[in-house]
C-alpha cells in the first residue's frame, strides 16, 4: 500500500488571509513570509501599507484580481483582498510523515470532523506543547486553517508538527497499514486513560464536536479510551479532552525517561 504522493512545495506552506493575520505575519520577523496576494483594486492607502510592510521585510507582493485572492484563501468573505503564503517548516504530507517517522516509537494525533476553528486551533496548539510528534489536520473535513484556526492555536501552527492529509479515514489507514495502534478518545464507555496500555507506536482520533469519530475511522479503531470524570459532568470540549490526553502522553513519556536514566 502507497503512503501517497511525493510531498509538493506546497506542503511546506500555510495561507493565511485577512488584513490582520497577514499584518501580523509580516511583523513576526520570526516568521517567513514567502510571497503576498493583494486585490489589485485594494483601497489606496491600505495598499501603501500593505506594500510599505511587505518592502520592510523584502517580501514579494502582487497584485492580482480579487478572484484570485478568494481561490487562494477558499473564503470569499474575509480575505479582505490580501492573503500570504507562510512557511511552517514542520509541516508535511503524511507519506513523508511515516517515511521520516520509519519504525521508531511516534505518537500522533488524528483530528476527524472537527469543524470549529477554535478547537482546532487549540488542540494544535496542546498537542505541540506537550511534544505529540504529530498532529494530522485532514485537508477535507475539518475546519480550514485559517485566521480563527491561527488566532486559537496563538501562532503555534505555524510551527506545529502539521502532518496533512486528505481525509481522516484515509489518514487512519495509512497510520494502521504502517504499524501504528490505533484508538480513539471517547466521551464514555472506553477504557479509562489513565489505566490504558498505549504502544510505543500509537495514533489517537479525536472525533467532532457533534458526531464523534467517524464510522469509517471507528471501523478500524482497536481500543476506545474515555477520560474518568464526576458523574456530573457529561463530557469536556474535544480540544478540552485532547489536551488532557496529550499531557497524559507527556506525563508518561517522562516517567518513562527518568526510568530509563536512573
Amino acid at each position: 500500500m502507497s503512503t501517497g504522493a511525493e510531498p509538493s512545495p506546497r506542503d511546506r506552506y500555510l495561507t493565511v488571509f485577512g488584513r490582520r493575520p497577514v499584518f501580523e505575519a509580516l511583523a513576526d520577523r520570526s516568521l517567513h513570509v514567502e510571497r503576498v496576494f493583494v486585490d489589485r483594486d485594494l483601497d489606496r492607502e491600505m495598499l501603501r501599507q500593505l506594500e510599505e510592510s511587505a518592502r520592510s521585510r523584502s517580501v514579494p507582493l502582487r497584485l492580482v484580481p480579487r478572484e484570485v485572492v478568494t481561490k487562494m484563501s477558499h473564503n470569499g468573505r474575509q480575505h479582505q483582498g490580501m492573503a500570504a503564503d507562510v512557511l511552517a517548516p514542520r509541516m508535511t504530507s503524511m507519506a513523508s510523515w511515516l517515511e521520516s517517522v520509519g519504525a521508531q516509537p511516534a505518537t500522533c494525533v488524528v483530528l476527524d470532523g472537527i469543524t470549529t476553528p477554535a478547537n482546532v486551533g487549540m488542540i494544535i496548539r496542546a498537542a505541540s506543547a506537550s511534544g505529540i510528534d504529530g498532529i494530522v489536520v485532514p485537508t477535507a473535513g475539518v475546519a480550514d486553517i485559517g485566521p480563527l484556526v491561527v488566532k486559537a492555536s496563538a501562532g503555534t501552527v505555524f510551527r506545529a508538527p502539521l502532518v496533512r492529509a486528505r481525509t481522516a479515514p484515509e489518514a487512519a489507514e495509512l497510520l494502521s497499514w504502517a504499524g501504528f495502534e490505533l484508538n480513539s478518545l471517547e466521551a464514555a464507555g472506553g477504557t479509562s486513560l489513565w489505566d490504558a496500555i498505549i504502544g510505543p507506536r500509537t495514533a489517537f482520533v479525536v472525533g467532532g464536536e457533534t458526531d464523534g469519530v467517524s464510522a469509517a475511522v471507528g471501523k478500524l479503531v482497536t481500543t476506545r479510551i474515555t477520560i474518568p470524570m464526576d458523574v456530573e459532568v457529561a463530557s469536556l470540549n474535544v480540544a478540552t479532552a485532547t489536551s488532557v490526553l496529550c499531557f497524559e502522553l507527556a506525563r508518561r513519556r517522562s516517567r518513562a525517561t527518568g526510568e530509563r536514566t536512573d
